[in-house]
C-alpha cells in the first residue's frame, strides 16, 4: 500500500452540547439535526459515489440514536468510539478513560457494533491512552498529527488539524486558523475544497496516508454540501485511477498491523 485515503465523520447528536452543559433541560433527546437531517444526506452522497467511510460516535448515541448506528453499519461503513459524551480525552484521569472507554465499547457492542478504533476528542491522546487501548481491545487510534505508524501493537492514524470542515468553519478554531494563516476569520466552503484539493495531490504524488475529517453537524448547508460532494468525487477518482487504497481505518489499521515496519509514513502526533 503505496498510500491510502481515508474518509472520517466526528460527532453525532448532542452528545458534546450535553457534556459540555449546552443542552437545554426543556429540550428533548434523540432529536438532534446532525442525525435527522445530515446524517442521511451523509450516507446518501457516500452510496451515490460508491465509498465506505469511518464514522467516530460518542458512545451514548447507542442510548440515543441505536437505529442510526445499525443504519450506518448496515450501508457498509465502520462505526468506531468517540468518546463517551464527546470529553476532552487529554484531560483524563486513566482510571476515567479506562472507565468511559469500556462504557463506550460495551454500549456499541450491544449493538452487535464492536468498535476497534477510537479518536479522542481535542485530538490528543493521554499519558495512559495506549495501555488502555489495548487492554480493551482497540486496535488502532486517530488523534491529531501527520502521517501513520505503530505505537506496539496500536495502529496511530492521525488526521491533521488545517484539513478538517471544523478549522474553517467554526469560530472556536479561531485561534488555530490565526497560527496557521495568520488570520481568525471562518473560511468560506471553498476554502475547505482547495485545502483538500492540495492535500490529495499530494498524498497522489508522495503516498503515505491521509485521514480527511468532517462532521456531519457542519454539512447541512447547500454550499457545504456542494463541496463535500466535490471532494468525495476527488477522492473516488483518486482511488480508481491511481494506486491510493480509499478504505475505512480499521482494514488500513489492519494491514498496517500486519506489516508493523511500515515506515514511510512518518507518524508524528500533535501536541498542541
Amino acid at each position: 500500500m503505496r498510500a491510502a485515503v481515508a474518509v472520517t465523520f466526528d460527532n453525532l447528536g448532542e452528545a458534546a452540547e450535553l457534556e459540555r452543559g449546552q443542552w437545554p433541560d426543556s429540550e428533548p433527546l434523540g432529536r438532534h439535526s446532525s442525525v435527522t437531517r445530515a446524517l442521511p444526506r451523509v450516507l446518501e452522497l457516500l452510496a451515490e459515489l460508491d465509498l465506505r467511510a469511518t464514522f467516530f460516535v460518542e458512545g451514548v448515541n447507542a442510548e440515543l440514536y441505536p437505529e442510526a448506528l445499525l443504519g450506518i453499519d448496515a450501508a457498509g461503513h465502520e462505526v468506531a468510539l468517540h468518546g463517551w459524551r464527546h470529553e476532552v480525552w487529554s484531560e483524563l484521569d486513566a482510571a476515567q478513560e479506562r472507565r468511559l472507554l469500556k462504557d463506550g465499547v460495551q454500549a456499541l457492542d450491544e449493538l452487535g457494533l464492536r468498535p476497534l478504533g477510537f479518536r479522542p476528542p481535542g485530538g490528543r491522546l493521554s499519558s495512559s491512552s495506549v495501555e488502555v487501548f489495548t487492554d480493551v481491545g482497540l486496535t488502532y487510534c486517530s488523534p491529531a498529527g501527520e502521517g501513520a505508524g505503530m505505537i506496539g501493537r496500536l495502529a496511530v492514524l492521525p488526521f491533521r488539524w488545517a484539513l478538517i470542515d471544523a478549522f474553517h468553519y467554526l469560530p472556536s478554531f479561531a485561534g488555530r486558523r490565526r497560527s496557521a494563516l495568520g488570520t481568525p476569520e471562518v473560511l468560506p466552503p471553498v476554502a475547505l475544497r482547495s485545502s483538500l484539493d492540495g492535500a490529495l495531490q499530494q498524498v497522489r504524488s508522495d503516498g503515505a496516508l491521509l485521514t480527511l475529517l468532517f462532521h456531519p453537524f457542519l454539512a447541512e448547508s447547500a454550499e457545504r454540501i456542494d463541496v463535500l460532494r466535490a471532494v468525495l468525487s476527488d477522492v473516488r477518482d483518486l482511488a480508481a485511477a491511481d494506486d491510493v487504497v480509499c478504505a475505512p481505518l480499521k482494514e488500513i489499521a489492519a494491514w498496517m498491523r500486519e506489516q508493523p515496519h511500515v515506515s514511510g509514513w512518518k507518524l508524528s502526533l500533535d501536541e498542541s
